[in-house]
Formats: structure tokens, C-alpha cells, sequence
């Protein structure tokens, strides 16, 4: 009993510092346990609780240094498992073996292999502190920008 989303397209980083552009695909997002009878029956669920998860392959590439990554989000099993597991690959431009090898969760530590032996933490997402967004006032956003686009939508979920 789940719900499903598969993204699809791709988006674009920009860095500005060093003038590269990176071009990066999406991992399908899951809601999982959502029990009908929650809805139905106002009951609780009798499996578990209930949470999101990521799942599928990504890349991120940039066109400027070569340097490009395959992610994996690794969904969990339905019986034993871990949640919110990745896996990725970094490869220099044109190597066809990657120079850095990277598993753990990406709501979690994730730790770094590199090809010349060494172990690292890559990074502790729990350790990052929290960033306020900086989002422009509404009435000076394009009118297909997100927040301006589902507008209507946010207010009626509040």
C-alpha cells in the first residue's frame, strides 16, 4: 500500500563562484504504508507507521569539468531493510572507473571510498545547519513561478 510519484524531466544548478552549470535528473518519491482504512474508518493503521522515501537513479553531470555521478536511492524492502539508502558513483571526466564511491543515507551520513584507498564522512546531513529560504514576494514573481503558480493550491492545503 503505497502512493507513487515518477519524476521526470531535469533540473540546472548553477554556481555561480565558478561559472559551472550542472544538469541533475530526480529519484521517484514513494508515500508508504497509507492504509485505506485510515480514510475510511478513521482507524489506525495497523501496520506501520506511515513515511517518504526516495527510490530510483539520478545523475548529475556538468558540461564544463566532464566530472558526472550516478545515484542511487535504494528503496526498502518490504520485509528487513534499511531505509533511506544511497548509493553513488563520481567519475572524472571521460574515466570510465569511478574515483569515489559513496553509501550510507541521504537523511543520514553518507561515507566516501576514494579509489586510492582512503575513507571518509562525504557528509552528515543531520550536522548541516538549517538554511531560511530567500524567496521573492509574491506579487513580484512571473506568474509561472512555483510559488506564484500554486498559490491557490497552498492556500487551500493551510
Amino acid at each position: 500500500m503505497s502512493i507513487g510519484v515518477h519524476n521526470i524531466g531535469q533540473g540546472c544548478v548553477t554556481c555561480l563562484d565558478h561559472d559551472e552549470h550542472y544538469i541533475l535528473t530526480f529519484p521517484n518519491g514513494y508515500g508508504r504504508q497509507v492504509n485505506a482504512l485510515i480514510f475510511i474508518f478513521n482507524a489506525l493503521s495497523i501496520l506501520t507507521v506511515p513515511w517518504i522515501e526516495l527510490g530510483g537513479e539520478c545523475s548529475i553531470s556538468c558540461s564544463k569539468t566532464g566530472y558526472n555521478a550516478s545515484i542511487v536511492f535504494h528503496t526498502k524492502p518490504f520485509y528487513g531493510g534499511k531505509k533511506h539508502r544511497i548509493t553513488a558513483e563520481i567519475f572524472s571526466p571521460n574515466d570510465k572507473k569511478p574515483f569515489c564511491s559513496i553509501e550510507g543515507e541521504w537523511n543520514g551520513v553518507m561515507y566516501a571510498k576514494y579509489s586510492t584507498g582512503e575513507n571518509a564522512v562525504f557528509i552528515d546531513t543531520k550536522k548541516m545547519p538549517t538554511i531560511k529560504k530567500k524567496v521573492r514576494k509574491l506579487e513580484d514573481q512571473d506568474d509561472f513561478e512555483s510559488r506564484c503558480l500554486w498559490k491557490d493550491v497552498t492556500y487551500n492545503l493551510k
